[in-house]
């Protein structure tokens, strides 16, 4: 599946209605502000789109499969941060970054033994990490950036295409959502994470490992969360303690947007990406036309509200759709 048909599955799919949506909304703010899609401007969209859109990647598998991950963001803030520090202290750019990446495995791990061995409801386990994460970065950084010198570690995050608009990051986020995509339709795994996360007792009688399943996601999610930050730190030449506070929840957002189901069993990526480009989107635009900052906070939160008000209607005609 190349990017043309990845398209055409976008406009093909029952998210149709929510792209519609996306384009009045980005037409709108073109209105207000001419502006909005200045080349400066879609490159920053696509540049936020990819730090945000990694880790829905990761956060939509988690979802489908019936399973949550808070501590994404956090975790996004922790591999930028030691990216930054691995850098500094001499290690090769692209050694740092699979280092990164491999923490982010280990997060990931933490959390599915906290669910899986400990039993935790994930929501608590997770929200603990988040919080664990997020005060290890104060403490590890005093809470203060870290600026990257290092040229080579910086150009990755860096480099663009078609005369300089399309950011190397966002390419990496689409071939991410291709890729993911291919997997969930075309593998047997794959499609047992829509089961699991549609029925677990079905799911379970059928022979899948539900353990195992669970486990996958959690150490996907947390390897995707510290690449996007890992990339973030490399295009801004800095790390920040502040940077994926939000992370988990503009991930859920995003990824809910896009008709994946909190709830688990439905979605995919071609949602997905309409999801992540109606976030920031909205979010662009607020600043574009000179929104204050505080009820840009409000606005944000009034977003996932009506996402998960969305995935409430569709989870219910879901279930009538099932019953007749």
């Amino acid at each position: 599946m190349g990017i043309k048909s990845y398209l055409k599955g976008i406009v093909r799919s029952n998210n149709a209605p929510l792209l519609i949506i996306t384009i009045v909304i980005i037409l709108t703010f073109y209105i207000l502000n001419n502006n909005f899609l200045h080349r400066d401007s879609l490159r920053n969209i696509m540049n936020a789109m990819s730090f945000v859109g990694t880790i829905t990647v990761g956060m939509t598998i988690l979802l489908i499969g019936g399973e949550v991950d808070l501590s994404l963001g956090a975790v996004a803030g922790f591999g930028g941060i030691i990216a930054a520090m691995l850098v500094n202290a001499g290690v090769p750019w692209f050694l740092a970054f699979l280092l990164v990446i491999i923490f982010g495995m280990l997060c990931g791990s933490l959390s599915a033994f906290l669910v899986n061995v400990l039993g935790f409801m994930h929501f608590i386990a997770t929200l603990g990490l988040m919080m664990v994460y997020q005060g290890l970065i104060l403490v590890v950084t005093q809470n203060m950036m870290i600026t990257i010198p290092n040229e080579a570690f910086g150009r990755v995050g860096s480099i663009t295409f078609v005369n300089h608009l399309i950011p190397l990051p966002f390419v990496i986020m689409l071939v991410l959502m291709i890729l993911y995509s291919r997997f969930l339709a075309r593998t047997n795994f794959g499609k047992s994470i829509y089961m699991v996360g549609g029925n677990r007792r079905s799911a379970r009688l059928c022979g899948i490992n539900l353990k195992k399943t669970s486990a996958f996601l959690y150490i996907n999610g947390g390897a995707l969360a510290a690449l996007s930050g890992a990339l973030l730190a490399s295009r801004m030449s800095t790390a920040s303690p502040v940077v994926g506070q939000a992370g988990a929840l503009d991930a859920i957002t995003a990824a809910v947007l896009g008709g994946v189901a909190f709830r688990g069993g439905a979605g995919g990526m071609a949602g997905c990406f309409i999801g992540i480009l109606m976030l920031n989107s909205f979010n662009a635009g607020l600043l574009t036309v000179g929104f204050p900052p505080y009820w840009q906070i409000v606005a944000r939160g009034g977003l996932l509200a009506f996402a998960l008000l969305l995935d409430f209607i569709m989870s219910r005609a879901r279930t009538r759709a099932l019953e007749h």
